[in-house]
């Protein structure tokens, strides 16, 4: 069965498509096909994979093409950088997706209705959410089995937590009642600074599932995206890699694919 998961956080900057990646390189490189939605008007997560438009858009369909229907996911579906992993690419026209599918019968369910005829081919699917809980946030929390959280350890990091979990269970109960948490992941954890370290531990106290990985904060890490690569093809040995390989193994065993073993 094809374990599909929301890697979500309205909150900007704390790690999301970072994570979304290199836990898709860390799937694969464990021998899970992986499919990673760029849910994100941003588009980094494609440009990461090597899957990004062309500046003029010319022939572009991705992600807001099957929104509207002009195209189906399979026609979206590009091979990128990275072994095992295929895409389906943002674009900057998904910022006008809220209001060009305000009208839309089902607007709630277009994502999930999208990946059906494909998803069996993959193991996982990462949908890499934008950082708002408009509607293709939405629209992820009612195709995903369940939501990953990036939370990254810096001030303020609890401070849109509650919303989101409120949002997942709001979902739950309207749209999708199989969501669950798969889990919280603290990132860009610094072990020198007294502020990571408090934060880490405030994380933990808080009634949440925490994965026991945390990810650091890694010059190898930012480095990555700029070369197409994730952190295990740029520094295969480095902390970061070691910390994703981790979070995958954890990440496997929580939703049953096929990499626990």
């Amino acid at each position: 069965m094809t374990y599909v998961a929301a890697v979500a956080n309205q909150k900007g900057g704390v790690g999301k498509t970072t994570t979304a990646v290199n836990l898709a390189a860390a799937l694969a490189a464990a021998g899970t096909r992986v499919l990673v939605v760029d849910c994100d008007a941003q588009a980094n997560a494609s440009s990461v994979l090597g899957a990004k438009a062309p500046p003029d858009g010319a022939g572009q369909v991705g992600l807001f093409e099957v929104l509207g229907k002009r195209a189906t996911l399979e026609q979206a579906v590009r091979s990128t950088s990275l072994d095992l992993v295929d895409a389906v690419p943002a674009s900057i026209d998904l910022a006008a997706a809220d209001l060009e599918l305000a009208n839309t019968e089902g607007r709630e369910h277009l994502i999930a209705q999208a990946l059906a005829p494909v998803q069996e081919r993959y193991g996982c699917v990462l949908l890499d959410c934008g950082p708002s809980l408009g509607l293709l946030t939405l629209n992820a929390l009612t195709a995903a089995d369940g939501v990953l959280v990036p939370v990254q350890c810096e001030y303020l990091a609890m401070e849109g937590l509650a919303a989101l979990l409120d949002t997942i269970e709001r979902v739950r109960a309207a749209f999708n009642p199989r969501l669950a948490l798969i889990g919280v992941v603290a990132t860009m954890y610094d072990g020198r600074t007294r502020l990571s370290r408090d934060v880490a531990d405030q994380l933990r106290r808080h009634p949440l599932k925490m994965f026991a990985t945390v990810i650091p904060r890694s010059v190898r890490i930012s480095e990555a995206p700029s070369h197409q690569l994730s952190v295990l093809g740029h520094a295969p040995d480095s902390r970061g890699s070691e910390a994703y390989q981790e979070l995958a193994r954890e990440f496997a065993a929580r939703t049953g694919i096929g990499a626990a073993a």
